[in-house]
């Protein structure tokens, strides 16, 4: 070959060699001893912080982390955490464990150092910034104060500091006690026109010299002026109510604050209060039809979007699996996104949303949480996808091949066929899990199959339409990262140590390697914030045979601008739609980005220019508008909450019109375009007669059905009511009756059942296998199938779980068609509220859940009641074949016979109590358990036992069951005995004899609502003649101490005309008709909004006349003293807590009603008809909160139909009333106790005052909280505290008697010394009331004492040792735990990490307002470092793997990781 040839040959190659070298990637290795804590860029710039925390080093790089430098001006080991100020890019700060803290002003080149007066506190986020750029240096310091003087160990404190000057000049204190500040504008999305300097700080109302304080007196303050004349407490709409604030937070354009339901009642539950504007708060509603509670350490506000508030609430107590809640557009009213979520421990749950793509989230799903909670199976995830902000959820539908081209192993059609990808409870991935700026770049770690398969077992794959489809691009689980706006990709292996990283500048289609030369495990890959650049950075352990002393960790950076790649022109780039085509449009418009398509071999190289989405707007739709105030949602439509306010001067006459609200209003940021679609918002021409009438005035609106109303009910604390008629209809009423509409007209309902434990939940049974159901107070109904037709058995239907709400069990008709042999009765259960079921038995009668509201026993119990012979056809069952008591754990699939033959059992309260036939004695016996598996026979005097007799149980809510006994023989009418239990159900004694009872078994016996210990009976004056005569007179007795002793009810003086009453013997007395004889049995004396008010029907005489005889009676200190409020029977009903009562004749039609505001001093007419109607019953909300009425009847020329009249009392006063708790006697109430006017002072042992409204008092007392009964002290035991002991009976003169030929009871030693007491005591005639707590005094329960064995076989240093040993190792372990955390127990994570205040006695383990740890999703804020610190480097060890050592960086953090990780 010729010379030249050969040179250009040479030349050829030289010149391919260098341009190959060209075109490849460039890098540079930097080492470090350390991990680092915090690793970020600044905002749009290529400087970096490398944070290491073990060594309190800071390390800044000027170029995308090529090179690496300690910040200059920081001592090293000084550095306890770095936060970068989130709206100025140059301003950064180091704080330190101390005093002297480091700010940089141009991104880490230099560091000027601060004072400040305490060292920072130990949370997330000790600073809070204001976001106004203008403003960058006001800056608020979270500090604490420790004094070390007292004891073992230190009292602290946290103080808040502020700076107007991003401390370049002297802090000021802010506040005292204070455990979270926070500017109100530091927020870009929380958008409001509150003043510049408004400040928020949850904070104690008082010092303390302990560092403890009681939650109740943490509140939230605000101040315009830095708290220096200004501190306002937020009463956040709830007045003195706004306390145990436990948390503060911005999410998104929500303010929210978290605080802890102190009300009197409450199960300690926590609520949350949202702002959207700063001036108005209002109480997140979660619907109650969940088995989810705003428990303590239970939910988490998570990645929320401008549209609406998300929020993750633990619902399996023992296996972290959560119900995802989102929210309306102001953050008040939350519905069901996503059932069985998956948590972690730590309360971190599997969701993302999608970064700049509107409405699209990743969220996991436990698959078999059933089996996780009952079995603590393994969880089994599936990942679902949104595309319409958590309307609706669908499985991510997996690619048809491989990356190497193979076919997968399933077919991609099938359910069971899905993608599923690891989330944000297992970290491993730096920044976002899933997606970038990249717009519609998506990545993840994951597996295709019925579930997701360990991390070490999965591959990644690649989405780049937003998660519409997917495909896999590398086998094994990888970490990866976006670069230049997605036109690159980079991957390293994640499951062992490698020197390569792969990279892909085609979306994934083809990949190629690049070798950086050292082999580790990669822990971290990173580019800028944006992900705009294409120089990224690689942060591994190295192995330690690699290690050559130059460091653990090495930090690889990559640059691939050096590829041979041109700039992309206008022709390079194509409009890409986010979200699928069936959920194109999104707050009414549609998202379209403008990014590189992905053949074109080119870069971006808009460095630090994020994509901005084009937002074009789409018609508007239904599903653009919400309902506006003063509207409800009623299925599909918006209806009015009642009549509509009207601006004044506006319908001067009935007959006039105006224009008024359609009941819509355009959801507030959404940008649909009204005149391409719906104008649902336009106003509607409106008569006057609907319209809010003027202050005074009362108005009432008919409404006729076609057919008698058999059922009607309300949701609990709703205004949705329902009603069945006799044509099997169902009609539901959303405010209160106002309006009506019918419920599936195609349906034939047999039946309704609200849930007996959700208050959003109700059942329509039809007459077929399929039932309807709602789980938000009948907004919507959805159709389910049951297993079989509902039971013609006349048994209940549907029995529900206390604690799950999606638990119910349906018993339901077998075998009945036609003239079938084998008609039985079967069970069977479901956890899913019907979606699945299982069998629970067959030939049953009744079976439920063993756990009740207050019996606390196995959650997973079923109690049946089961056949013994199961064949033939179960309507001609009789004694001879064996009605069975069978329990079964774990869902009955363990059972156990409890009893051979039973008639029945029954939950009362605490106790469950079983009726055992015994076939031997062909008598009955009463067995009563407290734990669902132990029972014990109940006793009862000889003469009493309910061997032959019917009994009825009639109540239990004071420690004792109260039990008839039926005593007189049939033929003749009936009464019995009520007799009494002690404590555990077990042994009863007589507490008054001749109580009447009608034929179907139901007792004239009824105990006052609100005050315990106080009820009502009627017993028979005649029981000697009745047998004979076949007529029962009727008397009336009263008890104030829970049965002990009874007396005739005092009648009043004078009539309500001013005339003294016929009957002046001292066998007069006030009578009033019971139980028994109402239409209603809903209609009780009392109610629970009035301590001590009560009304009833009844006379003034010897005996009890007849109904329409009798007159209308009302008693305001709890039946002590009575007054006849109106001639005649009427019915009545309470409203408004009392500042309202209204009647209706109840003797004839009538064609008005009487109501009366001051408690019946005076009454007033008001007429709702022409045509006078029979009045069957008046109905309002349950609470008796309420002005409003609904008169339910019929006219007496149409008895075959109905009408229903809603009645609105509330314009008759807009004045609200007022509650001074501090101050009583100074507004609308009084302090009430049930001991005015009679000689005892006491009730069951103790004085307790009531807030009620006063009398006269013309005012609306609402919804707002009430003030809990006080308890002012316990009282000295008097003869009233006690009742006969068992085989004892009160004589004449009141005295307890042994009944004759009884023995008194065992004294029992051992059960009495049970307790721990030192003695023990002979029995006496008499015992304590159980529900007494009287201290000392006259105790004529106890005889002779005697000593406990047991107790006095070691000196008092023994037991002295005993008891401070444990005490002082406490002692020492709590002096520990605040030396190491720095403060009292209550960590509060928050948004950005913050923790709440600490509290002492009243305070839960952990109080929390939980997020997405921002750490992982990269959204700036948590103070990182200081995570890593306490939980042991969470991105290694969560992610130990074979050949690699775990690397603890604390050797405490692991003790300290649930009370302390932020």
């Amino acid at each position: 070959m010729a010379p030249h040839h050969r040179a250009f040959i040479l030349l050829w190659s030289l010149a391919s060699w260098l341009l190959l070298a060209a075109a490849q990637p460039q890098h540079s290795i930097n080492y470090f001893d350390q991990l680092p804590a915090r690793l970020f860029f600044f905002d749009d710039a290529t400087d970096a912080i490398y944070f290491d925390v073990v060594n309190g080093i800071v390390h800044v790089s000027p170029d995308e982390g090529k090179t690496w430098a300690p910040a200059k001006g920081v001592p090293e080991g000084e550095a306890s955490m770095v936060i970068e100020h989130p709206f100025n890019n140059k301003v950064a700060f180091i704080l330190s464990r101390g005093t002297k803290h480091w700010r940089t002003m141009n991104r880490g080149e230099s560091w000027q150092s601060f004072e400040m007066p305490l060292p920072p506190a130990m949370i997330g986020r000790p600073l809070s910034f204001h976001s106004d750029p203008k403003k960058w240096g006001y800056i608020l310091y979270q500090g604490t104060a420790c004094d070390k003087s007292g004891g073992w160990g230190s009292s602290c404190h946290d103080e808040t500091y502020y700076t107007k000057d991003g401390f370049s000049g002297d802090s000021r204190l802010l506040m005292l006690d204070s455990s979270r500040c926070q500017f109100a504008h530091s927020s870009k999305d929380f958008k409001h026109e509150a003043h510049d300097d408004l400040i928020y700080c949850v904070a104690f109302q008082s010092s303390s010299t302990s560092g403890g304080h009681s939650l109740s007196s943490s509140r939230l303050f605000s101040s315009t002026d830095f708290f220096e004349s200004e501190k306002k407490i937020e009463d956040l709409g709830i007045a003195k109510n706004a306390r145990g604030v436990v948390a503060f937070a911005i999410v998104s354009k929500f303010a929210v604050v978290a605080l802890k339901d102190l009300t009197e009642g409450s199960t300690g539950d926590m609520l949350l209060y949202v702002t959207v504007d700063t001036k108005t708060w209002a109480k997140a509603r979660f619907p109650h039809s969940t088995s989810a509670r705003l428990r303590e350490n239970a939910y988490t506000i998570v990645e929320s979007t401008t549209h609406s508030l998300a929020v993750d609430v633990l619902v399996h107590d023992q296996s972290a699996i959560g119900t995802l809640f989102v929210s309306n557009s102001n953050g008040t009213f939350f519905v069901e996104s996503l059932k069985e979520t998956n948590r972690n421990e730590m309360g971190y749950v599997d969701f993302e949303t999608i970064y700049g793509v509107e409405g699209v989230g990743i969220a996991n799903v436990v698959k078999n949480a059933h089996d996780v909670e009952s079995r603590r199976a393994s969880k089994q995830l599936q990942s679902r996808i949104t595309f319409d902000d958590g309307r609706t959820w669908s499985r991510l539908r997996p690619p048809a091949e491989d990356s190497e081209r193979q076919k997968i192993h399933c077919n991609p059609a099938d359910e069971s066929c899905s993608l599923h990808l690891h989330s944000v409870t297992l970290p491993h991935n730096f920044g976002r899990v899933f997606s970038s700026p990249a717009p519609g770049f998506i990545m993840g770690v994951g597996s295709i199959g019925s579930y997701l398969q360990p991390y070490e077992e999965c591959d990644t794959f690649l989405s780049t339409d937003g998660g519409v489809t997917w495909s896999m691009i590398r086998m094994d689980a990888h970490k990866y990262e976006f670069g230049d706006q997605g036109s690159i990709l980079v991957t390293v292996n994640d499951e062992e140590g490698v020197d390569t990283v792969s990279y892909s500048t085609d979306y994934g289609k083809t990949w190629q390697t690049y070798k950086y030369g050292v082999e580790m495990r990669a822990r971290i890959l990173t580019t800028v914030g944006d992900s705009t650049s294409q120089k990224f950075l690689l942060i591994g352990q190295i192995a330690r045979k690699d290690q050559n002393g130059q460091g653990k960790f090495g930090a690889v950076f990559l640059d691939f601008a050096s590829l041979d790649r041109r700039k992309c022109a206008d022709s390079d780039f194509e409009t890409w739609t986010a979200r699928s085509a069936t959920h194109e449009c999104l707050m009414g418009h549609k998202q379209t980005y403008h990014r590189r398509k992905a053949d074109a071999n080119c870069y971006v190289g808009e460095k630090f220019r994020d994509p901005v989405p084009s937002e074009d707007p789409c018609p508007c739709t239904k599903e653009d508008y919400e309902c506006d105030f003063n509207y409800i949602r009623d299925g599909s439509d918006c209806v009015p909450a009642g009549p509509e306010p009207i601006p004044p001067g506006v319908c001067l006459e009935a007959h006039q019109t105006y224009q008024g609200s359609s009941g819509w209003v355009r959801i507030p940021g959404n940008t649909c375009d009204r005149g391409r679609g719906l104008k649902l918002d336009e106003k509607v021409e409106k008569s006057c007669r609907h319209a809010q009438p003027q202050e005074g005035q009362v108005i009432h609106q008919a409404y006729p059905f076609p057919a008698p109303i058999v059922q009607y009910s309300y949701f609990r604390d709703s205004t949705v009511i329902l009603l069945r008629l006799a044509d099997n209809s169902i009609w539901q009423s959303p405010n209160e009756g106002y309006t009506w509409n019918q419920i599936h007209p195609e349906e034939t309902f047999v039946a309704f059942y609200h849930h007996t434990f959700s208050t959003d939940r109700a059942y329509l049974i039809t007459n077929t296998k399929r039932f309807w159901y709602t789980t938000d107070t009948g907004r919507s109904w959805n159709k389910m199938d049951a297993p079989s037709i509902p039971n013609t058995f006349g048994l209940p239907v549907l029995h529900f779980h206390p604690g799950k709400s999606d638990y119910i069990i349906w018993t339901g008709n077998k075998g009945c068609e036609g003239f079938a042999d084998s008609c039985h009765v079967e069970a069977q259960y479901s956890l899913m509220n019907g979606r699945d079921w299982n069998l629970i038995d067959t030939y049953v009668r009744n079976c439920a859940w063993a756990r009740d509201k207050e019996l606390l026993v196995d959650p997973n119990q079923i109690i049946c009641e089961s056949y013994k012979n199961k064949k033939g056809n179960q309507r001609f069952f009789g004694l001879d074949n064996p009605l069975e008591l069978i329990g079964g754990t774990d869902f009955f699939s363990k059972k156990t016979k409890l009893f051979d033959h039973v008639v029945g059992f029954t939950k009362f309260s605490e106790y469950l109590i079983v009726a055992e036939f015994l076939p031997q004695k062909q008598s009955l016996d009463i067995q009563v358990s407290l734990d669902g598996r132990t029972f014990a026979p109940g006793e009862f005097p000889p003469t009493m036992r309910p061997d032959q007799h019917a009994y009825t149980i009639l109540e239990s809510s004071t420690m004792s069951v109260f039990l008839h006994v039926t005593t007189s023989e049939p033929p003749a009418p009936f009464w019995g005995n009520i007799l009494k239990s002690n404590s555990n159900g077990t042994y009863f004694g007589l507490s008054i004899d001749n109580v009447n009872r009608n034929d179907a078994g139901y007792v004239d016996f009824e105990k006052m609502i609100g005050l315990d210990g106080i009820a009502l009976i009627n017993i028979v004056g005649n029981p000697q003649e009745a047998p004979l005569t076949g007529r029962k007179l009727l008397k009336t007795r009263i008890t104030h101490n829970d049965g002990g002793t009874w007396r005739p009810i005092t009648p009043p003086v004078k009539d309500s005309q001013g005339n003294p009453y016929e009957c002046q013997t001292t066998k007069c007395a006030l009578h009033i008709h019971g139980y028994t004889e109402r239409y209603d049995v809903r209609a009780t004396f009392s109610t629970p909004s009035v301590p001590g008010l009560l009304m009833a029907v009844g006379n003034v005489g010897e005996y009890l006349e007849a109904y329409d005889q009798s007159d209308t009676f009302l008693s305001r200190d709890a039946g002590f003293t009575w007054e006849e409020v109106h001639k005649d029977a009427h019915l009545w009903e309470f409203g408004d807590s009392g500042s309202i009562l209204v009647m209706a004749n109840d003797e004839g039609p009538t064609d008005h009603v009487m109501f009366s505001t001051n408690e019946g001093i005076t009454w007033r007419e008001y007429k709702f008809t022409d045509e006078p109607m029979r009045v069957k019953a008046i109905v309002t909300v349950p609470a008796d909160t309420s002005r409003r009425f609904i008169l339910m009847g019929h006219y007496p020329r149409e008895k075959n139909a109905a009408v229903v009249v809603h009645l609105d009392f509330s314009a008759l006063t807009r004045k609200k009333c007022e509650l001074s708790i501090e101050n009583p006697g100074q507004d609308d109430f009084e302090l009430w106790s049930p001991s005015e006017e009679r000689e005892e002072q006491c009730l069951f042992g103790r004085q307790t005052l009531y807030h009620r409204r006063k009398r006269d008092a013309e005012c609306v007392v609402g919804d707002q909280p009430k003030a809990k009964e006080k308890v002012v002290k316990n009282c000295q035991c008097t003869a009233s505290d006690f009742e006969c002991e068992f085989n004892y009976v009160r004589d004449d003169a009141g005295e307890c008697v042994l009944i004759p030929g009884m023995q008194p009871r065992d004294p029992d030693p051992a059960d009495q010394c049970r307790g721990g007491s030192d003695y023990w005591y002979e029995l006496t005639p008499y015992r304590k009331i159980p529900y007494s707590s009287c201290e000392e005094g006259k105790r004529i329960d106890r005889g002779a004492a005697h000593p406990c064995p047991g107790v006095g076989g070691h000196g008092a240093f023994f037991w002295l040792m005993m008891i401070f040993i444990p005490l002082a190792f406490a002692g020492l372990a709590g002096y520990w735990y605040t030396k190491r955390g720095g403060y009292s127990r209550g960590a509060i994570r928050l948004p950005g990490g913050d923790t709440g205040p600490r509290f002492s006695s009243d305070s839960g383990v952990l109080d929390t307002l939980a997020s997405v740890p921002w750490f992982l999703i990269g959204l700036g804020g948590i103070a990182y470092e200081w995570v890593a610190e306490k939980v042991d480097s969470l991105v290694v060890r969560l992610q130990g793997r074979r050949g690699y050592r775990n690397l603890p960086v604390d050797e405490d953090a692991q003790i300290l990781r649930f009370e302390d990780e932020e």
